[in-house]
């Protein structure tokens, strides 16, 4: 009891040292504000004025009303900012979006969230079935995205699956093929009787990449996911060009350093679903050599989140797991970074 009551007074006397420091002397001004004018205060600091004064300003009158106001707000406790929850936004196709290709396949992209805890960071989900890079951007869901990021926030960008071919003939385009090249090369076509500038995935990726770093967002750029790699009766996966590009396009926007990074998914999915085995990971393509079932589609995450552990972004930092819990028969171990690359 007796300690309590030291506490108590301890508390009192460094809440009144710290008035006596402010000058925060409880006459009446401090008083009106107190009960009255605490909404009142963070305008008037702004544009201080001696018209339109509400009725309890009458309490502050010496030396003048407004400096007595402006030092009574300035003694009002200053409320505690909570910082705010980043969200991570996912860009992509069917392997990640809600409801994978359909008839019992997941996307990836929905397990996602239980790798981070609430408290911590957010996933949304825009990834979209049938999506190309290209026809992501023509649809407008990258801007979409755009106009709902704020600085702080991560966006997951893996397309690949339905970039190949060419937007040539025009009277055979899918409206996904991207323009061939690594560069800044173009395929002006009509698609839909609509004219447009085909661009190259590489410069897709950077378009979308550079938006979000203007609005103060970080990029992670992935590779796409593998087709079945056990397909044939033997393993067999080797990293396809789409994930060069995507290296490719975090190295010329700057890397890390620049608030982007590389993740190779597709080797980090390949390597536990050589893990598993064939007889498991055929049992979950169940409709083609793409698109998983849910027990693979939430492995094909834990991939992902593996690869993120063993980078250098922040946003596995986030990560509740640790990388020794993630590690392990079934997702493998950390690969060296010089074999990520497809070169």
């Amino acid at each position: 009891m007796k300690s309590l009551m030291l506490l108590s007074v301890s508390l009192s006397l460094a809440r009144a040292s710290s008035l006596q420091e402010r000058d925060c002397s409880h006459d009446n001004c401090l008083r009106a504000v107190i009960q009255s004018g605490s909404e009142f205060c963070s305008a008037y600091t702004a544009t201080p004025t001696i018209t339109s004064l509400p009725t309890w300003a009458t309490a502050c009158t010496s030396p003048s009303t407004t400096s007595q106001i402006l030092s009574a707000c300035s003694c009002l406790p200053t409320p505690t900012s909570t910082p705010r929850i980043p969200t991570i936004w996912l860009a992509g196709d069917s392997t990640e979006a809600p409801g994978g290709g359909h008839n019992g396949t997941e996307g990836w992209g929905q397990y996602l969230q239980y790798s981070f805890p609430p408290s911590v960071a957010f996933v949304n989900n825009s990834a979209y079935a049938g999506r190309s890079a290209r026809s992501f951007t023509r649809e407008g869901r990258f801007e979409a995205i755009a106009e709902k990021v704020k600085p702080g926030d991560w966006v997951v960008i893996e397309f690949g699956h339905n970039d190949g071919g060419s937007p040539y003939p025009a009277a055979d385009d899918n409206g996904r093929a991207d323009c061939p090249g690594a560069g800044n090369q173009t395929c002006p076509t009509v698609y839909a009787n609509v004219s447009e500038i085909v661009l190259t995935y590489p410069t897709y990726l950077k378009d979308a990449s550079e938006m979000y770093l203007s609005l103060g967002a970080k990029v992670i750029l992935s590779s796409p996911t593998p087709d079945n790699p056990w397909e044939t009766g033997n393993y067999s996966y080797t990293p396809d060009r789409f994930t060069y590009y995507s290296w490719l396009s975090v190295t010329e926007l700057g890397g890390p350093s620049a608030g982007v990074y590389f993740v190779p998914h597709g080797q980090y999915a390949a390597q536990a679903m050589k893990n598993l085995g064939p007889e498991i990971v055929d049992a979950n393509y169940p409709m083609d050599h793409t698109h998983t079932a849910p027990y693979l589609a939430d492995v094909v995450a834990q991939s992902f989140v593996l690869g993120l552990k063993c980078g250098t972004s922040g946003l596995g930092g986030l990560v509740s797991n640790a990388t020794a819990r993630l590690e392990g028969s079934v997702l493998g171990t950390c690969i060296l970074a010089n074999g990520t690359l497809p070169i």
